[in-house]
């Protein structure tokens, strides 16, 4: 019976061993995983930072909530003038949530609006706040 039981024990041994085995693979793949969303999300970041520091600087836009961020990185990719349903379209959001995240945008003072014809628009002012 106690060499049943030695048997019994070696083989839960190797098993062990072989999971853990399994487990360091699995930890190791997804650190990597880990390692190349963080480098993919630096340079995202990147991209978009520097698409958008000609009309505002960094600390600003990343002091902003991720709702207007968003509006603003979009009106930065578009040129830095639009109308409301250009930026929608860009955000994939309705034009008048983008409207009204714009006209929060124009009362802090972060963008400027002019109407042209029977559009406005929405640009980056010369001068932030």
């Amino acid at each position: 019976m106690k060499k049943l039981e030695q048997n019994h024990s070696s083989s839960d041994h190797h098993l062990l061993l072989e999971l853990n085995r399994k487990m360091d693979k699995v930890i190791s793949l997804l650190e990597k995983i880990l390692r190349t969303l963080e480098a993919q999300t630096k340079i995202r970041l990147g991209r978009e930072l520097s698409e958008i520091e000609e009309y505002m600087d960094a600390i600003t836009l990343l002091s902003l909530p991720d709702h207007l961020r968003k509006t603003v990185l979009s009106l930065a990719k578009l040129g830095g003038e639009a109308t409301a349903e250009e930026v929608a379209r860009e955000t994939s959001r309705a034009r008048a949530v983008e409207s009204a995240y714009l006209n929060q945008l124009v009362a802090m003072g972060y963008l400027g609006k002019k109407r042209k014809g029977r559009k406005v628009y929405f640009y980056f002012p010369k001068e932030q706040p």
